[in-house]
């Protein structure tokens, strides 16, 4: 439906595709991977699929397919080429049903080269657009030329954390929107370029917060990775009120 609103064209088979079950790339290894796959499917037949050859860093939770959706990109990239795709929040620091420990692997092997935070409210057909949604971008190998022979910024042994839930604008009464220019671009620079180096991993002038972490402390923050948790968060003015008092007149 989606296709066709939009004047697409396309042959999408007689009946509904199934990823994880019906595998038609199952050689394939590609270059890049960009992905939107979709939030914290709890009916994906993952009690099906225990000893898939894809699961590498842990079987993924049979209620949840979010870290299936991980393993299955991270499966079919090619080694030294790099991913991004987009996540509920809730993937940065979930420990349900080991996904921590599949986050942990994830980590210590050093696949995680980037997590950037996003504002809530910017996905216009599902109630998921109330909550912040995450980016990751994984490279899963870092340890040869790959950073060479490209723009990225040689990150081996660290993740940059990029917390931008206040960039953007309010495109109308419940959508926000990210100027290309103003906020797409300014985040994609400090992705690439690694500005932190250049900026004294502080606050930056248009409200991003950026910091490169060594991959070993994870271990102190149970291997979460939400960028507020390692670049701050902003100090919240006192206002004076108790709390007391100003829970008994919110309630």
């Amino acid at each position: 439906m989606n296709l066709a609103i939009r004047g697409i064209e396309s042959n999408i088979d007689p009946k509904n595709a199934d990823t994880f079950h019906g595998d038609l790339h199952k050689d394939l290894k590609a270059d890049y991977i960009i992905a939107n796959p979709p939030f914290n499917i709890f009916d994906w037949g993952g009690e099906r699929l225990h000893d898939d050859m894809r699961w590498k860093y842990g079987s993924p939770p049979a209620g949840n397919a979010n870290f299936a959706w991980v393993q299955h990109i991270v499966h079919h990239l090619y080694p030294t080429r790099v991913d991004g795709f987009v996540l509920a929040n809730g993937s940065m620091s979930s420990t349900a049903d080991g996904e921590d420990e599949i986050r942990q692997r994830l980590i210590e092997e050093v696949l995680v080269d980037c997590m950037v935070a996003l504002p809530g409210q910017l996905f216009h057909s599902t109630q998921i657009s109330v909550c912040l949604v995450c980016l990751w971008f994984l490279v899963k190998d870092r340890s040869n030329s790959l950073m060479k022979h490209s723009k990225l910024h040689d990150r081996r042994g660290e993740i940059l954390f990029i917390d931008a839930r206040k960039l953007g604008y309010m495109a109308d009464r419940t959508h926000h929107d990210l100027d290309p220019v103003k906020d797409i671009r300014y985040i994609v620079d400090a992705s690439i370029h690694s500005v932190v180096k250049k900026l004294s991993m502080r606050l930056l002038k248009r409200v991003i917060r950026i910091l490169s972490v060594s991959v070993s402390p994870h271990k102190e923050h149970g291997y979460f990775l939400t960028p507020g948790r390692y670049v701050g968060t902003e100090e919240i003015e006192d206002d004076g009120i108790p709390f007391e008092e100003k829970m008994q007149v919110l309630t």
